[in-house]
């Protein structure tokens, strides 16, 4: 099937997987807020949301290894969600840094993140002593393993996968257009949606509010390793698509004031514009 495909167009199969790849995604926004309440109403608000900021940025059409992390990545962030103030939070944190390091073996540089899941455990009273003792076993285990020959070349280098972590390109403004557009639109809403959260906070509960500030903290930190690192923001756009869906969505569904109905107004219309601007530098 996959010949055929490419047969019938050199990139076919490739987007036809990115599409599948993003519609179960979306799919599991929609369980995610399920689960722990984030928006609570209107579930799959910020899964529209996902699929419209997918929709007009065609360049993204394309399979990233970024994209396939971006999967593991969710599935880390249900695990580190589950853990909040669990009796015995260990098998959903051992999870959730699993799937952070199966995604690591797709695009290494989802590894970086890790402390920032070690600070939202801290911050969901998940980091018991009993925990500590046996992530520090695990870690020490890891790196017993990554001491060994079979992890080294011959000439005693790191493999290529841990050599991506260390090795930082120049930094400048090394966008092309469609990326600065969407990346600017997606600032925006970003920091509007944050600031929401941090104003409005009261009128959600305690657990609800931790979950989006450690959503404000983790797209804070992409938006920071996007400007350092211009060659990684393809990347890197589909962790920040995730994070930003869901802030979105929290401030679209729970918000009613003449101000957000603006914001919301311009928002979309932004969408258009930022599809025509996309469009038309692909031509």
């Amino acid at each position: 099937m996959g010949n055929i495909l490419r047969l019938l167009h050199p990139h076919l199969a490739n987007r036809l997987f990115s599409f599948i790849l993003y519609a179960v995604i979306g799919y599991f926004l929609i369980q995610l807020n399920n689960t722990f309440a984030i928006i609570r109403m209107r579930a799959s608000v910020q899964t529209s949301v996902y699929f419209l900021l997918i929709s007009v940025c065609p360049s993204l059409h394309m399979l990233y290894a970024g994209d396939l992390a971006a999967a593991s990545f969710l599935v880390a962030l249900f695990f580190l969600f589950k853990s909040y103030q669990q009796a015995r939070p260990t098998g959903s944190l051992f999870h959730a840094f699993v799937f952070i390091g199966l995604g690591s073996l797709l695009f290494p540089q989802l590894m970086l993140f890790a402390p920032i899941f070690w600070i939202g455990a801290y911050n969901f009273q998940s980091l018991q002593p009993k925990v500590l003792r046996f992530l520090g076993r695990m870690e020490r285990t890891l790196l017993a393993v990554a001491g060994t020959r079979p992890l080294l070349r011959a000439n005693g280098t790191l493999l290529p996968a841990f050599r991506e972590l260390v090795t930082f390109a120049p930094t400048g403004s090394d966008y092309q257009p469609w990326e600065l557009a969407t990346l600017g639109y997606l600032l925006v809403l970003f920091i509007v949606s944050a600031a929401h959260c941090l104003i409005a906070g009261y009128e959600d509960k305690i657990r609800t509010r931790s979950y989006l500030h450690f959503l404000i903290l983790l797209n804070f930190c992409i938006f920071v390793y996007i400007g350092l690192q211009p060659v990684l923001s393809v990347h890197l756009m589909s962790f920040l698509l995730i994070g930003v869906s869901i802030l979105a969505g929290h401030l679209f569904v729970l918000t009613n004031s003449r101000s957000s109905n603006i914001f919301f107004i311009c928002a979309f219309i932004g969408l258009f514009i930022l599809l025509g601007f996309n469009i038309w530098t692909l031509l």
